[in-house]
């Protein structure tokens, strides 16, 4: 992926709500570079990122 393709229009990074990206649930499986990683939400409402 271009540098290019990971910026809005305005030059800004793009935004994801949480909410859109999780469906309703607590986690969502991530690919990055053929490797998953697992993004979810804790009961303490904090977000962990762990391959």
């Amino acid at each position: 992926m271009s540098n290019k393709a990971a910026f809005g229009e305005a030059g800004q990074p793009i935004r994801y709500d949480l909410a859109d990206l999780l469906r309703g649930g607590r986690e969502a499986i991530l690919v990055h570079d053929g490797a998953e990683y697992c993004l979810r939400i804790t009961a303490n409402g904090r977000l962990i990122l762990t391959k």
